[in-house]
């Protein structure tokens, strides 16, 4: 999941010249890496859920604690990012995350408790690795191109989350799901131990991976970037009054909440006898159409969102996500199937979309805006608990009615702010 920063951020002398490609190259890899970490969590859940007996409710802890270091990490993180710079920033970033990850080999071993443990501090150095390099994403570059350009970076975040479930199906899903009535026996502690060790090789190697990139950005040749002064813009003199940032908040919490759910409880809606029937290995590979659906949106929307008003196209991607919603509740089948992952297509420019309306003409508010907004994040923390809720009580397939009622806030918000940028003057180059 990834977030912004305040734009008025200032880099260095070469802003939005051919020599910002290489630092603009290097940035994206991190949008990829943590597109990939995050993914994964879709594969760990229902592997998870089999080897230590969970409810929904119970597997849905891998997103609270995952998400929550947002809620938690964010303004700890801009503090610290403040005090060390963005580059030693991003490093800090990819040495806590490595951590994170090389946590998997102990709890493995040792239950479901150190587990959760390790997604908190995998996800704190995901958060404090977007607070760090968001922002040159939005300096790189012409003012007036900031929002195709962030959504054009994005899509190789998406990237990462299309090819992790793939990936992970082959390393860790393999073998299949056991039986979970089987392991709750204890006479099958060894197979339980076997299926958890299943993650280790891959969570070391990434932890490798995310040293070696560590060492990269930390001898790399990056724009420094330094804060002005926020002024201008914003005539009311609270941070609440501006009604465009509450309602955006509401919007990041409920599309980011409904798109982790959706992803999460992915592999177990497929599985389902009535909708495809999929064993686990073969239904990750088909969580990867949900997520590259939202990296061809991305590409699609770098071009359309220069000509379509923002708020239009997210009221209209919205509409298509409740129609598809409700397919896959009604529906059985193939029909339901594709109608589930066709939601990743809609979900493509609702982020950036729904961010940069939040902060639009914020002026002096726009740091303590997106703070907020990255705060919001922790919605993909709460909703899977509801749709988990439902799922243990009235069935797995009726419990998407929850991502539903989200992007139904999503269309409202859209809708009301759909001629927002139309009066608004052009920014100014630098």
């Amino acid at each position: 999941m990834e977030h912004h920063l305040p734009a008025n951020a200032q880099a260095g002398p070469h802003v939005g010249g051919a020599s910002n490609t290489g630092p603009l190259i290097i940035v994206t890899i991190l949008f990829f890496m943590w597109g990939l970490l995050t993914s994964l969590n879709d594969v760990l859940i229902p592997h998870l859920k089999s080897i230590y007996t969970l409810t929904y409710v119970q597997a849905m802890l891998v997103q609270f604690c995952f998400f929550g270091a947002y809620f938690i990490v964010s303004l700890p993180a801009g503090f610290l990012i403040r005090k060390i710079g963005y580059q030693n920033g991003v490093v800090t970033g990819l040495m806590i995350a490595a951590a994170g990850c090389a946590l998997f080999f102990p709890a493995s071993r040792n239950g479901y408790g150190l587990f959760l443990l390790a997604f908190f501090v995998l996800a704190a150095g995901i958060t404090m690795l977007q607070v760090a390099a968001n922002p040159y994403v939005t300096v790189l570059g012409d003012p007036k191109t900031a929002s195709s350009r962030l959504t054009l970076t994005q899509a190789f975040n998406a990237l990462g989350t299309t090819v992790a479930p793939a990936l992970g199906g082959v390393l860790i899903l393999s073998g299949g799901i056991p039986d979970a009535a089987l392991l709750a026996d204890a006479g099958q502690a060894a197979q339980r131990a076997a299926q958890a060790a299943s993650v280790q090789g891959p969570y070391l190697a990434l932890a490798a991976a995310l040293l070696v990139l560590a060492l990269l950005f930390f001898f790399a040749r990056l724009p420094r970037i330094s804060h002005a002064e926020e002024g201008g813009g914003a005539a009311k003199s609270s941070l609440l009054a501006h009604r465009n940032l509450v309602l955006g908040a509401i919007g990041i919490f409920l599309y980011v909440g409904g798109e982790v759910s959706i992803g999460s409880f992915m592999i177990n809606f497929l599985g389902e006898p009535d909708i495809a029937g999929l064993a686990p290995a073969a239904a990750a590979h088909y969580v990867s159409f949900y997520w590259g659906g939202a990296m061809v949106g991305r590409f699609l929307g770098f071009a359309v969102m220069r000509y379509v008003s923002p708020g239009k196209a997210l009221a209209f991607n919205a509409a298509c996500s409740i129609v598809l919603i409700l397919i896959a509740i009604f529906a059985h089948g193939q029909l339901a199937m594709w109608a589930i992952l066709a939601v990743g297509l809609c979900n493509s420019i609702m982020f950036p979309t729904i961010f940069s309306m939040a902060l639009h003409q914020m002026g002096k508010f726009t740091g303590q805006a997106s703070g907020v907004l990255c705060m919001a994040i922790v919605g993909g923390a709460l909703v899977p608990f509801a749709q988990g809720f439902l799922a243990d009580h009235i069935g797995l397939q009726w419990s998407f009615f929850v991502p539903a009622a989200c992007y139904t806030f999503i269309l409202y918000f859209g809708w009301k702010y759909a001629g927002m940028y139309s009066s608004a003057p052009a920014p100014a180059h630098p």
